[in-house]
Formats: C-alpha cells, sequence, structure tokens
C-alpha cells in the first residue's frame, strides 16, 4: 500500500477492534474507530490513536442493530476522510441458551448486530472501493462461524453466516481489485467471555483463572486466551499487498480448535 488508506472498523473501542486500530495506525492508516460508547469516550480513544501513531483518527457513535444508523456512520467517514478503502466488521454480541428457551428477540439482536451489521456496513462501503479498484474487507467471524457449540444457535448462526456472505463478496469483486475474508478467533481475551468464564467458575466452585484455563480446554488444545493484537495483525497482513490472492478464506486463529 503506497498511498493512505482508510480503515473503519466497528466495536473497536475495545478488545478485537481496538487492537486492530493500533496496529493499522502503527503502520500509518487512516482509522474510523466505532462504538456505542458515548462520543466523549470515543473521541478520547481516538486522539490517544493520533498522539501515539501521529495519523488521523476518528470515533463514531452508532446501534448497529439499526440500519438506518450504518448509513450515517458511512456517511460520516467519507465526511472525515474522503475515502473507505478498509472495512473491519468486528463489532459482535453474545447470548448464551439452550435453544428451545432462547428469546427470539435476542435472537434479533444478535442477527442483527453480528450479522446484518456486515451486510449494510459492505454494501456501503463497495461503491467507494469499486471507485478505486482497490479495498479490503475482513469480517471477524469466530471459531463458531466454522463450528458449532451449544447454547450458542443464534451466535453460530450468525457467524457462519458471515463466513457465508463473505464467499459471496469475494466472488462478485475478486477481478476489481476487492479482497473479502473472514478470520475465526477462538478463545480470545476480551470482555465477550468474561461472562462465561464467571459462570464456570461458579457452576465448578473455582477461582476465575482455574475457569478460564479448564473452559480454554474444553475446546482447545493451546492452553492460553489469544492476544487480540494477533488477530490485529492478521488483519494487517490481509490488507497487505501480500495477500491480493487471499479472497473469500476462513482464516482460524484458534489453538487447533478446529484440527481436531
Amino acid at each position: 500500500m503506497t498511498t493512505i488508506k482508510t480503515a473503519l472498523i466497528t466495536g473497536s473501542s475495545s478488545g478485537i477492534g481496538l487492537a486492530t486500530a493500533k496496529v493499522l495506525a502503527a503502520q500509518g492508516i487512516q482509522v474510523m474507530l466505532h462504538g456505542i460508547e458515548e462520543s466523549a469516550i470515543g473521541d478520547a480513544i481516538a486522539a490517544n490513536l493520533e498522539r501515539q501513531h501521529n495519523v488521523k483518527a476518528r470515533y463514531y457513535c452508532a446501534d448497529l442493530a439499526k440500519p438506518a444508523l450504518i448509513d450515517g456512520l458511512i456517511e460520516a467517514v467519507i465526511s472525515q476522510f474522503g475515502a473507505l478503502d478498509i472495512l473491519i466488521n468486528n463489532a459482535g454480541i453474545q447470548f448464551t441458551s439452550p435453544t428451545v428457551d432462547y428469546p427470539t428477540e435476542k435472537w434479533d439482536l444478535v442477527m442483527a448486530v453480528n450479522l446484518s451489521a456486515a451486510f449494510h456496513t459492505t454494501r456501503l462501503a463497495l461503491p467507494f472501493m469499486l471507485k478505486n479498484n482497490w479495498g479490503r474487507i475482513v469480517n471477524i467471524a469466530s471459531v463458531h462461524g466454522l463450528v458449532g457449540s451449544a447454547n450458542k444457535s443464534a451466535y453460530c448462526a450468525a457467524k457462519h453466516g458471515l463466513v457465508g456472505f463473505t464467499k459471496v463478496v469475494a466472488l462478485e469483486h475478486a477481478a476489481q481489485g476487492i479482497t473479502a475474508n473472514c478470520i475465526c478467533p477462538g478463545w480470545t481475551d476480551t470482555a465477550i467471555l468474561d461472562q462465561q468464564f464467571k459462570v464456570y467458575a461458579e457452576n465448578n466452585n473455582i477461582s476465575l483463572g482455574e475457569a478460564k484455563r479448564g473452559l480454554i480446554a474444553t475446546k482447545s488444545p493451546y492452553p492460553e486466551l489469544i492476544n487480540p493484537c494477533a488477530i490485529g495483525e492478521m488483519v494487517h497482513f490481509l490488507c497487505s499487498d501480500a495477500a491480493t490472492a487471499i479472497t473469500g478464506s476462513s482464516l482460524p486463529i484458534d489453538g487447533a480448535w478446529t484440527a481436531q
């Protein structure tokens, strides 16, 4: 990438999204951060990113469950930066319950944020990428886009859907300088897992640290949580010229979870 690029990263006020923003900013890529925190909080995160990496960064607050607000998010990117070259669909939520008891409103919300929002951002971003014959779309799916787990019907359905959607976008634009790929993380050190670790600790009468190791071991041979920065580094690689021919792929970073 020889010219300055602009990236939109949804769900980037913490976790994998913020780690990815830091990696990209360190490489001179401008970043539009997104979250649901109030603007003062997000603006402070963006300002800190600017100070650390001497690159333009902004923040936009939007509830991705509401498509009309996604329109505003894309408009803000173009207004602030004049371009949208890289789209990282990272925002996601989790709710666990047996299917028979799964609340329909939770199903709708998980699908809206984890899957439908990626469709809306992608359809709105593609015209700007097509204009320049260059674009990178990286969807942060999950190992649950490749395998299933009990009590995660909506999450698994959404992430499997994201993997399929990514393949379609890749096929449609492979000859136009635009790539679309999924990264499928396993147990990653983010807040989305906190409640699961807490419940596992309570159910087994063990410490939180023991719960983390125990729950990880139920799925993954790799015994540690994955550093979010490792996901960010993979995102950066997929945005590089070296990854021009990598498109339509679903790349697990899962500690051999799906190797079993």
